[in-house]
């Protein structure tokens, strides 16, 4: 269903549309400064408090266009289409304050790099997260998930967070990255933090200190920059070494010719993109899994329908060929995925005036969809804050409009792992769930957003196996 979804968002790129040079500007938030300053800074509530001050196309401007370029918040299904679905002629990735300070930071990646650049290195490394090849890696998925699954059947207290990315990070280095990082959980989700967080910070501040400056922040990202880049190149160092090591994302990257000099991308090219797929590949799955388990955790019933769908695939291994009779796990992603979206709020730089939901985005604007926002708004959504996975269920799917759900993005600069998290987090979540049981114990679910959506605190829960009955009556 999700694949259906996601090739049907992604659609054809849309290029200049209608002269918009006769709209009117999105109307000025009425916010007092400071809050809209803290708004601006707060990438899921923030573009929500916006929305609902000044509605789902609005203009928050934080300094003179030489200090911080306009920004326009954007909440609306079709005005994230208008955004999202626009070529790098017109929307640039790439150009966005955000993606220029991790430029700096991290180096050139896919995330950050502008279009030429970007379309070489995503044909070589697309293959390897299509629906076809996939599937090669529910092998190592569904493995590691059954080690956590057994340990968690002994009976104890955890953190679920913890857990889930240890797990995630695990399975991604088994599966592409042939290392085994299950001792790097901590180094790599504190780099994200703090990294995300540095680069967010500067972006949406209208006055910063100059990047040499030793502050304490800019120490501490330079440091979680060294340590990710001594990972991944001790990574690129052990394929090169063995020739036979199967790690197909660093073999794709390998293989990848540079446009400006037409050789092979060099070694530290290669690890900039590691290091975002360290980041990107673990945090957002682990972030999604940790909230479907702590839902459900609350919810006794709605986990005995993931336990009763999964134990009904077999007393074996899941594999990628069980993911179709998994229909109500899936949801039960879909449903995290909407309330606690990988990515909050996503960005373009406007490069060309462009016509969104009806008002003109002259160039230079800085355009963020607010994806949290559009995904609890109440007039998008039947009771948006309720955990109910049956709002995804074929029936209750009809007529939705494509643009509100948009969990991985949308656009040619979606994200092109979807196939990858989404078998990853079904596989866990059904094998976790067809073992174990969870009752959690924290009844918030913290977040932060220095650029993913990641937990802000310990996510704590019981477990016990499943035929266990003693947190039954808890």
């Amino acid at each position: 269903m999700l694949t259906h979804m996601m090739a049907t968002i992604m659609g054809p790129a849309l290029t200049a549309g209608p002269d918009a040079s006769t709209l009117a500007l999105a109307p000025k938030n009425p916010l007092p400064y400071w809050r809209r300053l803290a708004a601006a800074r707060q990438l899921d509530r923030g573009p929500e408090l916006l929305r609902d001050s000044g509605g789902p196309v609005t203009r928050n401007v934080l300094g003179p266009k030489w200090m911080i370029p306009p920004l326009v918040f954007v909440s609306s299904p079709q005005g994230a289409h208008d955004v999202l679905a626009r070529t790098d002629a017109f929307a640039e990735r790439a150009a966005t304050p955000v993606a220029v300070e991790l430029r700096r930071l991290l180096g050139d990646n896919l995330l950050v790099v502008p279009h030429r650049e970007w379309l070489p290195r995503r044909r070589a490394v697309q293959p390897i997260f299509t629906k076809y090849n996939v599937p090669r890696f529910a092998g190592h998925m569904a493995e590691v998930a059954e080690q956590l699954a057994e340990r968690w059947a002994l009976g104890a207290a955890v953190d679920l967070d913890a857990d889930c990315r240890a797990l995630t990070l695990r399975a991604l280095g088994q599966s592409i990255l042939a290392t085994d990082l299950t001792h790097q959980s901590q180094v790599v989700g504190d780099a994200l933090r703090i990294c995300g967080k540095w680069a967010t910070d500067r972006a949406l501040r209208p006055v910063n200190p100059p990047r040499w400056w030793p502050t304490r922040g800019q120490r501490r990202a330079r440091a979680a920059t060294a340590s990710l880049r001594a990972l991944t190149a001790e990574i690129l160092h052990a394929c090169r070494a063995d020739p036979t090591r199967d790690a197909p994302l660093v073999r794709a990257l390998m293989q990848t010719i540079d446009p400006d000099t037409g050789q092979p991308l060099s070694d530290r090219a290669i690890c900039d993109e590691l290091v975002l797929f360290l980041l990107a590949g673990h945090d957002t799955t682990s972030t999604v899994l940790t909230y479907a388990l702590w839902a459900l955790g609350h919810r006794a019933e709605l986990q005995q329908r993931v336990a009763a769908e999964a134990e009904a695939v077999g007393d074996r291994r899941l594999t990628h060929e069980d993911v179709p009779r998994l229909r109500y796990t899936m949801q039960v992603l879909h449903e995290a995925m909407r309330l606690c979206p990988p990515a909050p709020a996503v960005g373009r730089t406007v490069m060309a005036d462009i016509e969104v939901d009806g008002y003109r985005l002259p160039a230079g604007t800085s355009a963020i969809v607010g994806i949290y926002a559009m995904h609890r708004d109440p007039a998008l959504w039947e009771d948006p804050l309720r955990f109910d996975p049956d709002r995804f269920s074929p029936e209750r799917s009809k007529g939705r409009d494509r643009w509100q759900y948009l969990p991985f993005g949308g656009g040619p600069r979606g994200c092109m792992g979807d196939h990858f998290a989404m078998l990853e987090a079904t596989l866990a979540l059904a094998t976790i769930l067809r073992r174990t049981k969870v009752l959690s114990l924290s009844t918030d679910f913290p977040t932060v957003t220095p650029l993913t959506m990641i937990v802000a605190a310990p996510i704590r829960a019981r477990v016990a196996v499943r035929s266990d009955t003693s947190l039954d009556a808890d």
